[in-house]
C-alpha cells in the first residue's frame, strides 16, 4: 500500500522548506533543505544535555583566545552559533543562517564588522561561506550593511521585515533572502480588531503576497522566505514562495497530515500583478516605513526582543563560562 503524500511532502514540491530551530534533532527528523537559529533556539537548544559537547567546543575556543569580561563572553556566544550552525549544515543540504547581535540594529559599520568575524569562524571550521546566511535586522542601517556585505560574497537574510518600504529597500541593496513576518503581523491586527481574522484576511499573508509577486514581476533576485507562522492554514496559502521557516510543531502539524497542495504563489501569477515599481533612498524608505504604524511598532519591538533574547543567552554563556 502506498503511503499517502503529507501535507509537507506536498509544501516540498513547490517552496523550499526551513526549519526555525537550533534543535538538531528536530532538523534531522523533518529534513528540512535550510535552517535559521537565533539566540532564543540557540539558548533552549544548548541546554539540552545531548549538545553539551557543541557547548564545550566553543568553550574551549573562547577561553584559548585568553580573553575576559564582555569580550570572553562575545568570542564564546559567536562560537557557540558557528558550532551549532555547523552542526546542522552536516544534516541538511543548504543554509543556515545565523543572527548578527540585535544591538547592532543601528550600527552599519558594527553589523559588518560582526558579520564578517561570523563568517571568518564559519571558514576556519571549513564551511564555505555559501552555506552561511548572515540574519541582519531590516533597518535602514542593516539594509546598508547587507549591500556592502553581499559585495563581499557574504550573503544576507535580512529579518524582522514588516513593510513593504522594508522589502524594496532590501531587493534594491541585492540581499539575497528576506524574512517577512507572518505571525507578527497578524498579531498586531488581531489585537487592533480584538478578534481573529479570518484566513482570506489574513495581513501577514496578504503581505508576503505582495511582495513576492513586487520581486518577481520586477525580476529582483532577492528570495522571499516567509516566517514567523501562527497556523497551518497560512502556511497552505503560501506555498509556492521562495521559502518558508517554519517551527518544529507546525512541521510536525504539516508532517501528520494527508494532502496535496496546489501553489498559491506562483511566477506566472506576479508577472500577471499590478504592483508598479518604486526607487526608495533613505529618506523615501524612512518616510514610506513611517506610514504603516503596524510595521514600526513591531519593528520596533521585535529589535528589543532580539536584544532580550542575545542577553539572557549572553547571561547563560557568562554562567558556564
Amino acid at each position: 500500500m502506498l503511503t499517502p503524500m503529507t501535507l509537507l511532502d506536498s509544501l516540498k514540491c513547490h517552496t523550499v522548506v526551513v526549519a526555525d530551530t537550533g534543535d538538531i534533532d528536530a532538523i534531522r527528523q523533518h529534513q528540512p533543505q535550510d535552517a535559521t537559529t537565533n539566540p532564543s533556539l540557540l539558548l533552549k537548544a544548548a541546554q539540552q544535555p545531548q549538545y553539551r559537547a557543541l557547548v564545550e567546543a566553543a568553550r574551549g575556543e573562547a577561553q584559548a583566545l585568553g580573553l575576559s569580561g564582555h569580550a570572553a563572553t562575545e568570542a564564546f556566544m559567536d562560537r557557540l552559533a558557528v558550532q551549532f550552525g555547523r552542526e546542522i549544515l552536516q544534516i541538511i543540504p543548504g543554509r543556515v543562517s545565523t543572527e548578527v547581535d540585535a544591538r547592532y540594529s543601528f550600527d552599519t559599520e558594527g553589523t559588518i564588522a560582526k558579520a564578517r568575524e561570523i563568517v571568518r569562524l564559519y571558514e576556519a571550521a571549513g564551511v564555505d561561506r555559501a552555506r552561511v546566511l548572515i540574519k541582519v535586522g531590516s533597518t535602514w542601517e542593516g539594509i546598508k550593511a547587507a549591500e556592502v556585505l553581499e559585495r563581499e560574497g557574504i550573503h544576507c537574510n535580512l529579518t524582522l521585515l514588516f513593510s513593504f518600504a522594508q522589502a524594496v529597500a532590501c531587493a534594491e541593496a541585492g540581499v539575497t533572502l528576506i524574512s517577512p513576518f507572518v505571525g507578527r503581523i497578524y498579531d498586531w491586527y488581531r489585537k487592533e480588531r480584538g478578534a481573529e481574522i479570518p484566513i482570506d484576511e489574513d495581513p501577514g499573508v496578504h503581505s508576503v503576497t505582495r511582495i513576492y509577486n513586487y520581486f518577481k514581476k520586477h525580476g529582483y533576485r532577492t528570495e522571499v522566505m516567509g516566517a514567523s507562522f501562527r497556523r497551518v492554514e497560512q502556511i497552505i496559502r503560501l506555498a509556492g514562495c521562495d521559502l518558508l521557516t517554519i517551527s518544529p510543531e507546525l512541521l510536525r502539524d504539516l508532517a501528520n497530515t494527508a494532502g496535496d497542495l496546489a501553489p498559491a504563489l506562483t511566477v506566472e501569477g506576479a508577472r500577471a500583478s499590478a504592483e508598479k515599481k518604486i526607487t526608495l533612498d533613505e529618506k523615501a524608505f524612512r518616510w514610506l516605513h513611517n506610514q504603516d504604524p503596524m510595521a514600526v511598532e513591531k519593528l520596533s519591538d521585535g529589535i528589543r526582543r532580539f536584544d532580550a533574547d542575545a542577553r539572557a543567552l549572553e547571561r547563560w554563556a557568562e554562567g558556564v563560562g
